[in-house]
C-alpha cells in the first residue's frame, strides 16, 4: 500500500530532527514507500466547497543541516490525498481551530489524523475536565474571587493559561508569594479566555511523565524533570528527560481513557501525569516519540503507521459520537 501524505506542520527548515516527532513519523511514512508533501496550516484554502493546500514534494533524510528537500509547490485539493497529518504546534487560538473547521470537510475520505472534529473539541487542559477523578483539585474562571478563595483552600497553586503551550506562561504561587493579584491584572491584558488553577502537585520535582497513547493503549514514557529552581519540567522549559516505566496507577489512567481516545479518532496522543494525577491530554501535536524510542528501544512512529495504515485500509471512518 502506497498513500499520498500531506503534513500539515510548522517550516521543517525549524526542527530539531532529533527530538521532533514529526519528522520520524514523515521518516517512516517514507521507509514504507508513502509520497509525502509538506505545507503550512496557512496555505490551506476553502473554494467551492473543496479544501485546497499549496504544498511541496517532500523527502527527509536524518542529516543534521541537510534533513530535507522539497519540491515545486502546487495547489492540491486534498480530496485526492490519503492521509492528512495535523501536526502544526499550538497555540490552540482561532488559527488553529480555523484548520480544524477546513480539514472537517475533507475527512474521513481523506484520512486526517487526529480527527479533527476532536481535536477541535478537545483542548489539552480542558478534554482532562470529563476525567475528574483522574485530575488534582482544579479551577477554571475569570472570576478573581473564585480564584482567592480556591487559593485559601489548597495554599500552593499553579496558575497558568487556558490555551498555553510548553510550559508558557505557568506560574506556581507557594502559600507566602504576594504576586497572585499582580498575576492575575497581567492574565487579563494578555488573555481574554479563563485561567486554569490547579493545587500544586510537589511530586512534579520527581518529574512530569508523558505518557504516549496510540489508538487508545498506551505504548511508553519519559519521565521530565525540571531545572533547579524552575517549576516546569517541559523540555522547552529546561526539563530534563529520563527513561520511565508506567506504574499501576499510570496504567489505570490509560485504561480508562482509552475507549474515548478510540471512539473519537484520536490515534496519537500525549498524557501528562503528574504522581497519581493527570494533568494534560494533548492531541494538538503531541510529542516524545524520539525520546522514549532512545530510551526504550522501540519505534513508536512505526506502530502510529501500522495503525493509521489498518484504519486507511478498512475504510478510514470512526464510531460517531
Amino acid at each position: 500500500m502506497s498513500l499520498a501524505v500531506a503534513i500539515q506542520m510548522d517550516p521543517i527548515e525549524a526542527i530539531d530532527i532529533e527530538g521532533d516527532s514529526t519528522f520520524v513519523l514523515a521518516l517512516e511514512a517514507q521507509r514504507r514507500g508513502h509520497g509525502l508533501f509538506h505545507y503550512l496550516p496557512q496555505h490551506l484554502s476553502l473554494k467551492d466547497s473543496r479544501v485546497y493546500a499549496r504544498m511541496q514534494p517532500l523527502e527527509v533524510r536524518r542529516e543534521k543541516g541537510n534533513h530535507f528537500t522539497l519540491g515545486g509547490p502546487q495547489s492540491v485539493d486534498l480530496a485526492t490525498v490519503d492521509v492528512v497529518l495535523m501536526r502544526q504546534d499550538p497555540p490552540f487560538d482561532m488559527s488553529y481551530i480555523t484548520a480544524t473547521h477546513l480539514l472537517e470537510h475533507v475527512h474521513p475520505e481523506t484520512l486526517v489524523v487526529n480527527d479533527p472534529v476532536h481535536v477541535r473539541n478537545a483542548p489539552e487542559k480542558l478534554f482532562v475536565t470529563h476525567f475528574p477523578e483522574l485530575m488534582p483539585p482544579t479551577l477554571i474562571t475569570s472570576d478573581k474571587r473564585e480564584v482567592e478563595a480556591f487559593r485559601a483552600e489548597h495554599r500552593d497553586i499553579i496558575v497558568k493559561p487556558l490555551f498555553g503551550n510548553g510550559g508558557a506562561g505557568v506560574f506556581h504561587l507557594g502559600p507566602e508569594d504576594e504576586n497572585l493579584n499582580a498575576l492575575l491584572e497581567l492574565f487579563t491584558d494578555l488573555y481574554r479566555e479563563p485561567i486554569i488553577v490547579q493545587r500544586y502537585l510537589p511530586e512534579v520535582r520527581q518529574g512530569d511523565k508523558r505518557i504516549i497513547l496510540i489508538d487508545g493503549h498506551p505504548a511508553g514514557a519519559i519521565n521530565r524533570v525540571p531545572a533547579k529552581g524552575e517549576a516546569r519540567s517541559n523540555m522547552h522549559a529546561g526539563g530534563r528527560a529520563e527513561p520511565a516505566k508506567l506504574t499501576g496507577r499510570e496504567m489505570e489512567i490509560c485504561e480508562a481513557i482509552g475507549p474515548t481516545l478510540q471512539e473519537r479518532g484520536l490515534i496519537f496522543v500525549g498524557i501528562d501525569v503528574i504522581g497519581d494525577y493527570m494533568t494534560e491530554i494533548n492531541v494538538t501535536s503531541p510529542t516524545g516519540l524520539q525520546e522514549i524510542n532512545r530510551f526504550d528501544d522501540v519505534c513508536l512512529e512505526a506502530q502510529i503507521w501500522d495503525v493509521i495504515e489498518k484504519r486507511y485500509g478498512a475504510g478510514h471512518t470512526t464510531p460517531s459520537v
